[in-house]
């Protein structure tokens, strides 16, 4: 597939030289490394020459001393967080230095004075997790939290929801320590008159820049305080209104460094001031009938003295209910009787004072009871949630809002740009109004959402930016929205950071004003070489800003059929949202960039690969769709095929470059735990694109000689669990362990159960399912029966389980039949096997259509498994699968609870469910939890990631080490703290892995109801 763009050498040479001279943190130059890191929350594409993670302070220091050296000064920097950004604040042409992946510590707490010092990487959320205990927060809010880094929001001074109360980033900044593009160190505080005296005259970088700052500032007051507004969410950009006070003689740095995107240096480490955790909290959700009531009713809300007013227009909402966590937060909106509104608004009380909260709250829902004035303002309902959890998830909907337009239907797709424009929050409604008209006069659909509080407007117009014409559109309307804020008094970028919309700064500072921002720029940065083309150049500089509509991923992306496009979509469609980013040791995305601390290795990552790989095949005439079409037909053995297979075996064996290694070594680390398929906003289902990878590359070289054994997984079984013992005692033997590694790869590989299930579900008396007898009977004989579909796991290692099963069925007074094992298939689905696989599933799908058209009810016992029937036989058979149900056990006992047993117990229980039930079967936990509350236990789900087993995945050599870690990063610690003989897990491979490597047996929950029966 030919060589990736070259690095350039004075790149290369600056690499090598950091390795002599020690720097001890990494160094990434590889095409995926550059590739993952070209891309960001933007629109914008930017390959980058090599990646940096630096250990700490010292190797920021010595890569940027390093780096002033006279041959490298040509040599560009941009600090890196966690990738979030809007506008490509973080994207460069040169080298970027990402903080997040080691420079993510907590270096000191001191509750006595309430602030904290961290390094620039770490997680906001991930420092808060910490607070928690001491009854203090970090207390900016912003809808990335969980993946976005101090550094980041320092950069951008970012804030968000409550910002009326909390503020931004920069009012609780204390200190900062940065490395400046010289490599030298500056300590940032506020400094009052009398340092100032003490500083003047004296040498250093400190003095000089105290000196000419408190100069340029004094100079300018009045031009400072007519070009920046007063609003709470003040221009970003080097802030010169909060830089110096007058009156007082002080000056921070640190309000400058706020905001200047890593223009001015690089952000190491903070001192931030701490935030009292709120004891009360109570959020009232008002519903609209449309969105221009919710906006127009908002400045009656502020007058309640809230924390924050949120608003959400239709679509958005239209959105939410389509998502997955939407079940969590139907109930707690109270939408039962007001399904068709159209626009909400959320407010919000803190504080540590009931009293004042309740008179506070009292006052705005005595306005809403008022039924002429919420008529009026058209007000259709509200709900009160004081519970911490019924508030968490209704926030999760609304942070989870700006991925959720990415699922807007069709080419074009919401995109940023115009997305946090801030106007006086009494102008909010009529300059949205007046948006609107702008964007209907270009024909465009869009999602509203919002801080009504502060006067913030999100908005993500729909264009399909692939074809060329709609980039006019963008620049058009960025022109355009431009124009309309400043006619409102406000601000283009009032949240996001300005990045490649910094071209418009000169329209808001006006000639003068923006040659001192440019001179600023030259005190700290004189040869332009920290985060080039954002915010200003250096005064006298030729160098340029970037564009607002400079090159963007779509570029790249029209280079790729269209057809190809349509059918890959799962790549393309990736927004760059980056919720795969997630630091929580118990959020479902993405296990393996957590293990591996990697962005190639997370869905987003790994899409980006894909897309750059479709791209490259096109550019060679390559036609994937052609060639699966192909896979998926051929039979027998083809010696073209293999022939040159073993010629690029050779040519990789040599060491030629191909593109599509490193996506393989990316797809391998990925547990196909489908986690991203439910979890991720836009749906990006990086199992499905694996399979389809691995189909064409294996299509090319050779598969590992383990895969044979896949091929052949279920069969094999089959087999040996005719004479489990004895395979058991040959697995057992030390060559045999040795030989299977060596052949297979595979270790530590389950005993079989013993004795096999036919046996046990003999001895229980149980009968086997025969198709062509169950035909024969009419339809009165077979309404008692329930058939039990096997899976190849459970059936094979963990027999008791199907046969608990088979007896809890008999319980409930229907008859149980055990079906005979037929193949599943989905371990040939991972490895790639899509033609195997399509063979395997119409094979099992005319089974089990004969079975449902019978109507006689399918169960599974492995949720995996079970929802690989829905899942992944859809899209490979499509209206081939036909009609057939299998249902997870609980979906079924629910359906039959009547029969439980009821109020046996109050035990209480706890769940742990597999990750792709959860993921893709969300209600799955409350319907166990209804289950178990008829017999009067309580059932707790606990909030765990993947187990790290994931089929095969844990037991694979190569994925071992990676897949421990994973379990002790989420399921060791829960299950340190419960008592193991009340913990139940959903999946075998969850049990398997317990079992593994905590030596501790799990029942699945219906064991644990079967003994709860009389």
């Amino acid at each position: 597939m030919g060589y990736p763009p070259a690095i350039d050498p004075l790149y290369q040479d600056f690499f090598n030289l950091l390795e002599r001279e020690q720097f001890r943190g990494d160094i990434e130059t590889s095409y995926g490394s550059r590739l993952v890191m070209s891309t960001d929350n933007s629109v914008y594409q930017c390959l980058c020459q090599g990646v940096l993670y630096p250990v700490d302070r010292k190797d920021l220091a010595l890569l940027m001393t390093l780096a002033s050296r006279a041959t490298y000064r040509s040599i560009t920097f941009s600090a890196r967080g966690g990738g979030t950004g809007t506008n490509g604040q973080s994207l460069s042409p040169g080298v970027i230095v990402d903080l997040s992946r080691h420079m993510n510590r907590i270096l000191e707490i001191n509750t006595e004075e309430g602030w904290v010092r961290v390094e620039a990487g770490i997680v906001k959320d991930r420092l808060n997790v910490e607070l928690k205990p001491h009854g203090l927060f970090f207390s900016p809010e912003l809808s990335t939290s969980n993946r976005a880094t101090i550094g980041g929001m320092i950069s951008t001074d970012a804030s968000g929801q409550g910002s009326l109360v909390y503020g931004k980033t920069s009012d609780h900044v204390l200190e900062l320590g940065c490395v400046l593009a010289d490599g030298s160190l500056l300590e940032t505080s506020l400094m009052d008159r009398e340092a100032l005296s003490v500083l003047e005259g004296q040498p250093g970088r400190l003095a000089e820049l105290c000196s000419e700052l408190t100069r340029i500032v004094s100079s300018h007051q009045e031009l400072i305080a007519e070009h920046f507004p007063k609003l709470n969410r003040f221009l970003t950009g080097y802030d010169l209104r909060h830089l110096y006070r007058a009156e007082s003689g002080t000056l921070d740095i640190s309000r400058l460094i706020c905001g200047a995107e890593g223009t001015l240096a690089m952000v190491a480490e903070a001192k931030l001031n701490l935030t009292a955790v709120p004891k009360y909290r109570t959020l009232l959700c008002i519903r609209y009938r449309d969105f221009e009531s919710a906006l127009r009713h908002a400045p009656a809300l502020l007058e309640c003295q809230a924390l924050s007013v949120e608003t959400m227009d239709s679509l958005v909402l239209e959105l939410a209910r389509k998502d997955s966590g939407w079940a969590k937060v139907a109930d707690y909106l109270g939408v039962e009787n007001d399904l068709a509104f159209a626009g909400l608004n959320m407010v919000e009380f803190a504080g540590s004072d009931l009293k004042e909260q309740q008179r506070r709250l009292d006052g705005l829902i005595t306005l809403l009871d008022q039924a002429e004035t919420s008529q009026q303002a058209g007000v259709l309902g509200y709900q009160r949630c004081d519970l911490a959890e019924a508030i968490s998830a209704i926030y999760g909907m609304r942070k989870k809002a700006v991925g959720l337009l990415g699922k807007h239907a069709g080419a074009a797709k919401p995109v940023p740009f115009v997305e946090d424009t801030a106007v006086p929050p009494e102008k909010l409604c009529d300059f949205i109004l007046e948006f609107r008209k702008l964007l209907d006069s270009h024909g465009l659909d869009y999602g509203m959402f919002g801080h009504v509080d502060a006067g913030v407007l999100h908005v993500r117009p729909a264009l399909d930016l692939c074809d060329p014409s709609q980039q006019q559109v963008l620049r058009t309307i960025s022109d355009q929205v431009m124009a309309l804020t400043r006619k409102y008094r406000g601000v283009l970028w009032g949240e996001h950071g300005r990045g490649y919309r910094s071209e418009y700064g000169i329209h808001y500072f006006g000639e003068t004003l923006y040659r001192e921002l440019r001179r600023i720029k030259s005190l700290f940065d004189p040869l332009n070489r920290l985060n080039p083309g954002k915010i200003c150049t250096p005064l006298d500089s030729e160098a340029e800003l970037v564009a607002v509509d400079g090159v963007m991923r779509a570029e790249f992306d029209r280079q790729i059929p269209l057809a190809v496009r349509e059918s890959f979509s799962e790549a393309l469609d990736c927004n760059g949202n980056g919720l795969c980013f997630n630091f929580e040791p118990g959020a479902l995305m993405c296990p393996s960039m957590r293990a591996r601390g990697d962005r190639r290795h997370s869905p987003k990552g790994r899409a980006a690969l894909m897309r750059e790989w479709l791209r490259t095949l096109s550019e060679q005439g390559y036609q994937p769709l052609i060639n699966e079409q192909w896979l998926e037909t051929r039979s027998g053995l083809h010696l073209g095929a293999l022939f040159g297979r073993l010629k690029a075996a050779w040519g990789k064996r040599r060491g030629d470059y191909d593109f599509s290694h490193e996506i393989l070594e990316a797809m391998q680390g990925c547990l196909a735990c489908k986690a991203c398929a439910g979890q991720c906003p836009v749906g990006v289902d990086i199992a499905e694109l694996r399979s389809r990878f691995l189909n064409l590359y294996y299509s090319r070289y050779p598969r590992p000689l383990g895969d044979l054994g896949v091929r052949f997984l279920e069969s094999i079984n089959l087999w040996l669990c005719r004479a489990p013992d004895m395979s058991n005692w040959l697995q057992g033997q030390p060559w045999m362990q040795s030989m299977v590694r060596r052949l297979s790869g595979m270790v530590d590989l389950p005993e079989l159960s013993s004795p096999p299930l036919p046996v046990l579900a003999h001895q229980q008396g149980f009968g086997i399912a025969d198709i062509n007898q169950l035909e024969q009977l009419d339809e009165a004989e077979r309404k008692s029966l329930v058939v039990v579909v096997q899976d190849p796991f459970t059936s094979s290692y963990e027999a008791p389980v199907v046969r608990d099963l088979l007896a809890l069925i008999e319980r409930l007074g229907k008859t149980p039949l055990l079906l005979p094992f037929i193949g599943n298939g989905k371990a040939l689905h991972i490895r790639g096997m899509l033609g195997p696989f399509k063979q395997t599933a119409l094979r099992c799908a005319e089974m089990l259509n004969r079975l449902h058209r019978l109507g006689i009810p399918m169960l599974g016992v492995d949720p995996a498994l079970v929802l690989c029937f829905r899942d992944e036989y859809q899209k490979a058979l499509g209206d081939a699968r036909g009609a057939f149900e299998v249902l997870m056990a609980q979906e079924w006992l629910i359906k039959n609870s009547e029969k439980l047993p009821k109020q046996v117990t109050s035990q209480i229980y706890y769940l742990f469910s597999h990750c792709t039930e959860r993921s893709l079967c969300p209600e799955s936990e409350t319907q166990w939890q209804k289950l178990f509350k008829l017999t009067g236990a309580n059932l707790l789900p606990q909030s765990v990631s993947c187990c790290g087993m994931a089929g095969l995945y844990g037991h694979q050599q190569a994925q071992k080490g990676y897949s421990e870690t994973i379990y002790q990063q989420s399921w060791q610690p829960k299950l340190s703290e419960l008592d193991p003989k009340l913990c139940l897990a959903t999946g075998y491979s969850c049990r398997s892995q317990v079992k593994r490597f905590d030596t501790l047996r799990l029942k699945h929950p219906l064991q644990a109801l079967l003994e709860l029966y009389p």
